[in-house]
């Protein structure tokens, strides 16, 4: 029985894999461009904001050390 360029054998694998390597890379394109969009790094930027304004209030001495560092202690702990 003669092969054919279509019967399958070393092609069909390497063809296969290949469409899976490039199904892939568009995944990963995906993922990167909503990234930016949809990231989870808003929550950490407020929690920093927050930060500096408990600093800048304890600075300008509108709270006492105890308040500041029980505030603190809380915004460092995600606030629970």
């Amino acid at each position: 029985m003669m092969w054919g360029p279509w019967d399958g054998g070393w092609w069909g694998f390497g063809m296969g894999l290949g469409m899976l390597l490039f199904l892939a890379l568009i995944v990963v394109g995906i993922v990167l461009l909503l990234r930016p969009v949809v990231g989870s790094s808003e929550p950490r930027r407020e929690r920093s904001r927050a930060l500096e304004i408990l600093d800048e209030r304890f600075a300008r001495g509108e709270i006492d050390r105890a308040e500041y560092e029980e505030r603190r202690r809380v915004l460092e702990s995600g606030g629970s």
